[in-house]
């Protein structure tokens, strides 16, 4: 096993990425400490359950005393209170990363508190699945995922080929992207996905010609694949919703014209621009599964990622 890349790593929030990236640390010998700060006693202590760290705190503060590398993974709404309650501890030199799905508005809020010499480089590993807490993490997580980093005019090189080397050990790929379009990217591919799962879920749920009982008797149809997706963390998808804000408006009104158009294909019986949506949206998928980003197996693979040992075993 190489040699550790950080004496020590800080991991502020342990939910479903930081409890997984506490598994990959440690499996790949990343460091020689981890230190684990959450500000919920009862997280913290199923942390510590778990085996996830070498110290654990409720202060953000005390657990990146002296870290290396400091990887903040809280939902973004709260990302300017944690870079003030660490800031005065954090060393020079040492690296500043996050994992929010939105990067302008936590380089917002995170930039302003930071001290000069310490490394700050936006990152977001695109990985995930609709579980959270310290028992949702797993190692495999990262196989094979991006991580998005958005580094900020004068990023030191050296500390960014170190968080990227960190990252490749985690199992992910890398790209570089300016924030702005980081955040025009997500909110396509991730943002509004989840915001139309919420919505279709919510009208169902209000739908009183439709019981609850034939809703779930019958989910094995498209529904079921929307509630997987509507049972993400509400926490983080509340802020994600306020802090991408004009990328996801502007998201949305394309998808409202798009569907708007469908609904006319429909009324007027227009069967080959129905045909020819279907036909492009089926290659699209097809794409993703050659691209290595999800598996071609039955459920969504979701087999898989609930038992990752199955992907070893093909």
């Amino acid at each position: 096993m190489s040699a550790p890349l950080f004496e020590k790593i800080a991991l502020v929030g342990i939910g479903l990425i930081g409890s997984s990236l506490a598994r990959v640390i440690r499996r790949e010998g990343l460091t020689s400490h981890i230190a684990i700060a959450t500000r919920s006693p009862e997280t913290l202590k199923r942390a510590e359950e778990l085996g996830l760290g070498d110290s654990y705190s409720t202060g953000a503060a005390e657990a990146v005393k002296d870290a290396d590398l400091v990887i903040v993974s809280v939902p973004v709404g709260s990302s300017g209170a944690v870079a003030e309650e660490i800031a005065p501890a954090l060393k020079p030199g040492a690296i500043l990363t996050d994992v929010g799905s939105t990067k302008g508005s936590v380089i917002a809020q995170m930039k302003p508190h930071l001290p000069e010499g310490v490394h700050f480089i936006p990152g977001h590993p695109l990985a995930g699945t609709e579980k959270s807490g310290p028992d949702a993490g797993f190692a495999e997580l990262f196989e094979n995922r991006w991580c998005i980093l958005t580094p900020l005019p004068g990023t030191d090189p050296e500390a960014q080929e170190k968080l990227s080397e960190f990252w490749r050990r985690c199992g992910s790929n890398i790209d570089t992207m300016d924030p702005e379009h980081h955040d025009m990217v997500l909110a396509i591919v991730s943002h509004l996905p989840h915001i139309i799962a919420y919505n279709i879920v919510g009208t169902a749920d209000d739908l009183a010609t439709v019981t609850k009982s034939e809703v779930i008797k019958y989910s094995a149809s498209g529904f079921r694949d929307f509630t997987r997706i509507a049972a993400s963390d509400p926490t983080m998808w509340r802020d994600v919703c306020l802090h991408n804000k004009d990328a996801i408006l502007e998201m949305l009104a394309r998808f409202s014209e798009d569907l708007a158009s469908l609904q006319r294909a429909i009324r007027w019986g227009d069967g080959e621009k129905l045909f020819d949506l279907f036909t492009r949206t089926r290659a699209i998928r097809r794409s993703i599964i050659e691209a290595g980003q999800e598996i071609d197996a039955p459920d969504f693979g979701r087999q898989v990622v609930a038992h990752p040992e199955k992907l070893a075993k093909g």
